[in-house]
């Protein structure tokens, strides 16, 4: 969501903030002008908060690659990937989801004529 806002981050030319920043929205008009609204941010927190997703999308990626090697295992033991992989999903959900699921999918395969009867 773009609205507009200028950055104000402390006066350093090189970008460095003195710690915080403040945002000045003009989306209502200019800077200075009674409907303009302020927000200081605090570039420590702000720091903090971006670090901290970087090092669990770090992790995210290093447990999806684990996931990758144990089902490259599992197929270098005769096991189907593709089978294996439906059943973590289906493990994954309550009974009564589960249930709902395969009643609707039973009664769109009735109705297309894939049951045996």
């Amino acid at each position: 969501m773009d609205d507009g806002a200028v950055f104000d981050n402390g006066g350093f030319a090189n970008g460095e903030s003195s710690g915080s920043a403040t945002a000045t929205s003009l989306k209502d008009g200019a800077p200075g002008q009674d409907q303009a609204s302020s927000l200081t941010v605090s570039a420590g927190q702000l720091r903090s908060i971006i670090e901290r997703v970087e090092n669990l999308e770090a992790e995210k990626k290093e447990v999806a690659e684990q996931i990758k090697e144990v089902f490259a295992e599992a197929k270098s033991n005769g096991f189907d990937v593709k089978t294996l992989r439906k059943i973590v999903a289906i493990r994954k959900k309550k009974p009564e989801e589960r249930s709902e699921e395969e009643a609707m999918l039973d009664l769109y395969m009735s109705a297309l004529g894939m049951l045996a009867e």
